[in-house]
């Protein structure tokens, strides 16, 4: 077993766990907030919604990469959200919601960017992708009412894409 982390920014967090803690080869998700001010010791879902922390959402994968390749997760952090939208994903707006690949090693950094100039490619020059791609930081752990949301509300919707699914 070779355990690698990421995470990765793709609108509101409830959705991506849910999708990822589904995959086999993904040993643990958690969800909670990354790529901003790093000066505070906690972090509430509160500071992020002011905008004043200039963090995202993100959702923390553990996965065994002799079970599923770093590229196979990139495909679904692609398929799984709009990465043209600049700081939105459908009604969620502000920069909270951004999209974001925070690598946590240097061969992830490179498949990241590769991924990304194929992506690009796929859809034409008339839509940029918006996607940051930094080293990761400090992991802020959102509160628990957070983690395994979806799971924990089996009828609650969460944007996805161009739609509204309902879990």
């Amino acid at each position: 077993m070779n355990k690698e982390i990421v995470y990765f920014g793709m609108g509101c967090f409830w959705h991506p766990q849910k999708l990822f803690s589904g995959i086999k080869g993904v040993m643990k998700t958690e969800v909670g907030f990354m790529g901003g001010d790093e000066s505070k010791k906690m972090i509430s879902y509160e500071d992020i919604c002011s905008g004043e922390t200039g963090h995202a959402e993100v959702v923390k994968i553990e996965f065994d990469d002799t079970k599923i390749s770093f590229f196979d997760l990139l495909d679904l952090f692609w398929k799984n959200h709009d990465a043209t939208q600049l700081n939105k994903q459908g009604p969620d707006f502000g920069e909270q919601y951004r999209s974001a690949i925070f690598y946590t090693s240097e061969k992830q950094r490179k498949e990241a960017e590769e991924s990304r100039r194929k992506v690009q490619k796929i859809i034409g020059n008339n839509r940029k992708i918006q996607t940051e791609i930094k080293n990761a930081g400090k992991f802020y752990k959102a509160e628990e009412y957070h983690q395994d949301y979806l799971n924990k509300n089996p009828f609650r919707a969460c944007y996805v894409g161009s739609t509204f699914r309902a879990f």
